[in-house]
């Protein structure tokens, strides 16, 4: 799997999109442990450490919120809106038959997690008796209680639009699109590891702010 990071300093709006010279990518087919050392070299260079408010956006993939304590500690890490809303349309899909109280549901749970946060649509999550249902909606209940423990220390939304920070992770989403899939997945293209790694790495580079690509480029005493 190829991994894709973007640090970018996003403006206060929570739609609009960061000038291009605020933009470096990485990617490739490394693990993810070895994503860290090359994405805080990257991260110190725009000035990470000196920032006054660090933040980590991502969704719920295994060992990413591991990684970024690992690797920017100091980074308040946020779990994109989105992906935990996805989480709510499926056990919505499965708990009510009727599509009109499935709709209404799904509305109020996410309006309840943007302005109230994860914490209380857990609460309601769990305030449902599931004994008599069948099995199929006891599981996507159990997935969806289980996933809102894991994550619901870092679906503080209120808190977070307060600030005026993103709550979801679009434009590195967006990044994993027009890096990756608009260059590799393109009809009848097939790719070796090395190559796919090395195209990566090139694409993140040409899409990352101009002096990345030229500074790649120069010839080095060395």
């Amino acid at each position: 799997m190829a991994y894709v990071a973007k640090l970018y300093s996003p403006p206060m709006e929570e739609k609009a999109t960061p000038a291009p010279q605020q933009l470096r990518y990485l990617a490739g087919l490394h693990p993810l442990e070895s994503l860290g050392s090359r994405l805080r070299a990257q991260a110190a260079q725009v000035g990470w450490d000196e920032t006054e408010q660090q933040i980590a956006l991502s969704d719920g993939g295994s060992g990413l919120e591991d990684f970024f304590r690992v690797n920017f500690p100091r980074a308040v890490c946020i779990i994109d809106f989105w992906h935990v809303k996805e989480y709510l349309v499926e056990f919505a899909s499965a708990w009510f038959s009727d599509e009109t109280a499935r709709q209404k549901w799904l509305d109020e749970q996410c309006h309840r997690l943007k302005h109230e946060g994860g914490k209380a649509v857990l609460a309601e999550l769990e305030s449902l008796d599931v004994r008599r249902r069948s099995s199929t909606v006891r599981e996507s209940y159990r997935v969806t209680t289980q996933y809102f423990r894991n994550h619901v220390h870092r679906m503080d939304y209120p808190s977070y639009r307060k600030a005026g920070w993103q709550i979801g992770s679009g434009p590195v989403e967006a990044a994993c699109k027009t890096i990756v899939t608009e260059r590799l997945k393109c009809s009848g293209m097939r790719w070796r590891k090395d190559g796919a790694d090395s195209v990566c790495h090139l694409r993140a580079l040409y899409l990352s702010e101009p002096d990345q690509w030229e500074a790649f480029w120069l010839d080095h005493a060395n």
